[in-house]
This record gives structure tokens, sequence and C-alpha cells, in this order.
């Protein structure tokens, strides 16, 4: 059995009639009938009694038709995916992404794709939020990971990053099961300067309190040393730690903060229907709920 004989099938069905059925389909009613005829012969049952005005399904041939109704649903549900998703077989996307994210979700991402759709090419811009930003409105990048929400760009959320504070394993905290910004603020304070200290400011004014800076470092490496050697506490995105912090505190926040990650574009209407498409591509690989 073949689409289109099940395609004419279902045509017969409706019109009632090999003669319109045929030209609804562009097929000739010599060519219906022997389609028909020849699906019959396969499946070992009349599907139609044949009479003078035209044709009637008979009890199999209604329960067949039924089916076939559904073969071509899905049928047409598997075209309309394919041509949703083609503008990534044969195209090229730019893509911008800061360090942590390249590492946990541009890599993976850019290999699963890969082996999805082999022909698609991809290239990878890493830089700062402000670069990124910049990158997509001076159309560098097609897409970018960000952090949501940023002005002047739309996304969409695919993780919630929680904020760690970290401190030496000898701070008289080290032992807080979580630490509030007040904790925070009353310490000498490590700001980190990769994008985050948006966020630790909003969340340090909305206490009305002021932190006491007392270094302000780009470099994460840098931090976490500074950290581990009792110079100041910090606060950073769970995603940036490394795997193992020998003599480093990472405690909860309480309340708990959240960095938002996101794919963002200049405007989700505008976009061509390749970036679309990858777009809901990463959301489908990537975007995974929160526990907390």
């Amino acid at each position: 059995m073949t689409l289109f004989q099940i395609e004419v099938l279902v045509a017969v069905a409706s019109k009632g009639n090999f003669t319109r059925a045929g030209e609804e389909i562009g097929l000739s009613q010599s060519g219906v009938s022997h389609t028909i005829g020849t699906l019959e012969k396969e499946l070992g049952v009349s599907l139609f009694v044949r009479n003078r005005t035209g044709v009637q399904l008979t009890a199999a041939g209604e329960e067949i038709v039924a089916s076939a109704r559904l073969i071509l649903q899905h049928s047409s549900r598997i075209k309309e995916i394919a041509a949703k998703s083609s503008g990534l077989l044969h195209t090229t996307i730019r893509i911008g992404s800061f360090p942590s994210a390249t590492e946990h979700f541009a890599h993976p991402l850019i290999r699963e794709l890969g082996s999805l759709y082999p022909h698609l090419e991809t290239r990878l811009f890493e830089g700062t939020y402000p670069e990124i930003k910049e990158w997509i409105h001076s159309g560098v990048i097609d897409v970018g990971f960000h952090i949501l929400p940023e002005e002047g760009l739309e996304g969409i959320l695919l993780r919630k990053d929680p904020l760690k504070a970290v401190l030496s394993s000898e701070h008289p905290l080290a032992n807080e099961r979580a630490l509030t910004f007040e904790q925070l603020a009353a310490e000498p304070f490590i700001m980190p300067m990769a994008g985050c200290e948006v966020l630790l400011h909003q969340e340090f004014a909305k206490r009305s309190l002021t932190p006491q800076i007392k270094y302000e470092v780009v470099d994460n490496t840098t931090i976490l040393a500074m950290a581990e050697a009792g110079i100041g506490v910090t606060v950073v995105p769970e995603l940036t730690l490394p795997p193992s912090l020998p003599n480093v505190k990472v405690i909860e926040l309480s309340p708990p903060v959240y960095r938002q990650i996101g794919l963002v574009v200049r405007s989700l209407a505008a976009c061509s229907p390749s970036t679309l498409a990858f777009m809901r591509e990463a959301e489908r690989l990537l975007n995974t709920p929160t526990s907390k």
C-alpha cells in the first residue's frame, strides 16, 4: 500500500464517484479505477459497491478509510514539521555567547544540531553581554545567548541559573546553610564585572544596602582565587563555578536569586525562518525547568 493509493482511496470516498475524485487529484477516471482495483486486490477485500450513480463504501471500506484519513493527517503533519525546520538544513547561523553559556549551552547545542542537520553551518562569537547586544543590533550575529530581560532585545528563556555566595572555607560564615544580602553587605566584597554586577547591584538596592566593594574583577578564576585566599566574599552564577573548589565554600542565597539565560534577537517578529527554527530547536534541547 502506498501513500498515493491512500490519497486516491480517500478522494473516492469523499466524492462518491471515480470521475469527480480523479478531477480533484488530477487523475483520469480509468486511473482512479485501476488504483482502487489494485488496492482491493492487495488488501483482499472490496472497498466500494459500484452502481450507476457512483460508488458507496462497504463496511470494511468505511473502517479502512477512517484509518486512511488518519494516515494522511500524520503525513501532512510530517510535511509541516519538515517545512518549518527546512531553514536549518542549508544555512549558516551566527551565534553570540558569553563564556559559561558557551561551555554549558552553545557547545552541546552545536554538537546536537550538527548531528540532526549535517549541512547546517554555525559560527560562534564569544564576548561580554554588552558586546553580544551590540553584535545583534549591528547584524554581526543572528542570535545570541544573553541575560533576560534586556532592553531593546526580545528572546526566549532557556535556563534559570542560581547565584551562589562564595567565600573561603576558613571564613566565619563558612558553616552557614544560606547567606542573606544583609550578611554579605557587611563583608569585604569582590564584585564580579563580567555582567552579573548589574543584577547584584539591583539586589542590594532592593534592600537599601550598600556593599563594601573592595575589588572589581572581570576574570572568574581570579575572583575565586581571591575568595579562597580570604580577601573577600563574592557572589557568582552557579554555572561559572568549576567542578572542584577544595578551599572554598559555596553557599545558597536567602532568598534565592537567579540570572535568567536566554536566546535573544532584535525582534522575534522580524526573525528569518532559519533563526526562528534554530531558537525552537535550542529551546527543545536546552530548556530544563529549574527545581527551585
